[in-house]
């Protein structure tokens, strides 16, 4: 079997042109769910919701929000595990449904979630009646008629109906059907969905193992265990190294030995380009924590420091936040990893005002 050698700048690249950051934008928001495969939605908007700051970066300020949360309401696209997916793919996913919570033998914590959802079905088939008669709903609507509690150590100890919910859509049986402000809509998945034919298990698995290393261009063959959307790409495409790194990579061969023009750009800190950690050290040698959970004390960048691409390298970190009540996007700081060209800061310049724009703030530098 062919096993591809990367340099460090190959490997970049790759990663960059499958993220849809180079010169060639994407034309609009569903060519960017296409290329991307997956918007992770997080209602963190210390800048802005996360899946609209990811778009932004790929558009620009010609992006309208809007557009995404229509696209949802519409069912044009749909969210599930916290993603926004093209509805084409939740084919992909029905077999997994039907066998949950498991495809093979239950481990201990899978078997405590079936016993916990079978001890509670009249509360399930309550919420099964009220969808089909009123639905969507917000949480709040449903009714709570659990006989056992649901038990945690974390935050959702006796939240009962967002936890059988949860379960719920893990099985296929609801959906999220759109937003009402910050609060999901649930439906009928039988409403939601397309009435596609489920694609078994194992098939399944490769296919989206293979759309994951399109949309990110290369991978470790194994990683981090990852809620929603794994980071690694099973054994889709095929082998490669990359000088200097340790270990294989798996890398989606059409991708390579394409045109490369770069273009400098902010992305959100949970990006796809940046959200594995320990990818962003080995390729980019590009130091970076979301520092949000540390003391002020301890911060280097900022609560919620943007990492800034230029070309195939991030070069630095924006230290900003919008303040929607005074009407201000607000840059603390531009952090540079190594001191940038006056091409450089001009490039980022122009992304910053682009991007206070798109917010339709007021931009103001801190001195």
């Amino acid at each position: 079997m062919t096993v591809h050698r990367l340099s460090k700048r190959d490997a970049r690249r790759l990663a960059v042109r499958a993220q849809l950051l180079t010169s060639e934008r994407p034309a609009d928001l569903f060519e960017v769910v296409s290329g991307l495969n997956v918007l992770q939605l997080d209602q963190t908007a210390y800048v802005a919701p996360n899946a609209d700051l990811v778009t932004w970066s790929r558009l620009g300020s010609s992006y309208d929000p809007t557009e995404l949360a229509d696209a949802l309401a519409s069912l044009e696209l749909l969210e599930l595990r916290g993603f926004v997916r093209l509805p084409e793919t939740l084919a992909l996913f029905r077999a997994e449904m039907e066998a949950w919570p498991s495809d093979g033998e239950p481990l201990d914590w899978q078997e405590y979630r079936r016993d916990w959802v079978r001890a509670n079905e009249g509360c399930r088939v309550d919420i099964l009646e009220r969808l089909r008669q009123d639905g969507p709903l917000v949480m709040r609507e449903l009714p709570d008629t659990c006989v056992q509690p649901w038990r945690s150590s974390g935050w959702t100890n006796n939240r009962n109906v967002s936890q059988l919910l949860e379960f719920m859509m893990q099985r296929g049986e609801v959906a999220i059907a759109g937003r009402d402000g910050r609060d999901r809509l649930w439906d009928l998945a039988s409403r939601v969905y397309p009435d596609d034919p489920a694609v078994p298990i194992a098939k399944a698995a490769r296919m989206r193992d293979e759309q994951r290393l399109r949309s990110m261009g290369l991978l470790r063959a194994k990683g981090p265990a990852c809620p929603g959307e794994p980071l690694d790409a099973g054994e889709a495409g095929e082998r490669a190294v990359v000088d200097g790194v340790r270990g294989e990579w798996r890398i989606d061969p059409e991708l390579l030995d394409r045109p490369f023009t770069g273009r400098t750009a902010i992305v959100s800190p949970l990006d796809r380009l940046v959200y594995d950690r320990k990818r962003l050290l080995e390729i980019f040698d590009f130091d970076y924590q979301l520092e949000m959970y540390k003391p002020v004390a301890k911060r280097k960048w900022g609560y919620f420091a943007l990492p800034i691409l230029h070309n195939d390298r991030l070069v630095g970190k924006l230290d900003a936040m919008s303040d929607r009540k005074a009407g201000i996007f607000r840059v603390h700081a531009i952090h540079e990893d190594e001191p940038f060209s006056k091409t450089l800061s001009a490039a980022v310049h122009r992304e910053i005002r682009d991007l206070a724009k798109w917010l339709r703030l007021e931009l103001v530098l801190s001195s």
